[in-house]
């Protein structure tokens, strides 16, 4: 462990200001794959309601601020809370969609039963998925556009289709804090309206989405605020507020062309 990295996991963090209750609030999180900082030292409050990005260059961090804040990643440092308790005491409010890339598709599952794994903290391990379970799966399935797809392996579904599975294994859940790693990434247009509905739905019911979002043209459109990593944290707050000229640069190290920055500032 480098001098910096042993100097961050020894430091006490402590909350400047925190917001009581807030959906996930984060404070000092650093986390380092072999020995080198994926993401340091970040401190980020969610906001109660709407609609985040988090946005950044490729290896910036994150879908590892996601997985270090609900644990699935071992942090070096760092605190975080959901709904003002431990992550661990609060997962029932927490719903989390992963890569596409994360998920084994040759695991012989159908769509339906993917979507019901969202009911598996009320149904218990090891206990029959009941009738009212299916149905209430299947509904989300239907929301989706995928119920009639349920039967269907979920290896044998195209990219958009198993997207649109898991999405509705989270939306089944119920929950009050989804955090969403790259939705969007190789979908159709069709799904990505889909997505693009179930987010406003999600920010319509008071409730809030994290959402690692790659595509600067459509980020002010789709959500109202960001919060900008490139391994610390560069910017964080409502999108009129953030999203600017100097603080993208500084997100993307001048990686950006003009007409992207363009695009992205409106």
């Amino acid at each position: 462990m480098s001098p910096d990295i042993r100097a961050v996991a020894n430091a006490e963090t402590v909350h400047d200001a925190v917001e009581a209750g807030s959906p996930l609030d984060v404070s000092g999180l650093t986390v380092a794959y072999d020995r080198a900082p994926a993401l340091w030292n970040v401190d980020y409050v969610a906001p109660k309601g709407g609609l985040v990005a988090i946005i950044g260059p490729n290896g910036a961090g994150k879908s590892t601020f996601l997985k270090g804040a609900l644990g699935l990643t071992p942090k070096i440092s760092g605190r975080v809370a959901a709904f003002g308790a431990p992550v661990a005491d609060a997962r029932r409010r927490i719903a989390y969609v992963p890569q596409r890339e994360s998920v084994d598709w040759e695991f012989p599952a159908t769509a339906l039963d993917v979507a019901a794994m969202g009911l598996y903290r009320s149904i218990g391990w090891l206990r029959p998925v009941r009738k009212k379970h299916r149905e209430a799966a299947l509904a989300a399935l239907a929301e989706l556009g995928m119920a009639d797809f349920a039967d269907r392996q979920i290896g044998q579904l195209s990219g958009g289709q198993q997207q649109r599975v898991f999405l509705a294994r989270a939306l089944v859940q119920d929950a009050d804090l989804y955090l969403m790693d790259e939705p969007f990434a190789g979908v159709d247009a069709a799904t990505e309206r889909t997505i693009v509905s179930l987010l406003r739905r999600i920010a319509s019911a008071g409730k809030t989405a994290i959402v690692v979002h790659h595509d600067l043209q459509t980020v002010t459109e789709y959500f109202d605020h960001a919060l900008m990593i490139n391994v610390r944290r560069i910017a964080a707050g409502p999108m009129a507020d953030v999203m600017t000229a100097e603080n993208l640069q500084k997100t993307y190290g001048g990686r950006l062309a003009a007409p992207q920055l363009a695009a992205a500032i409106g």
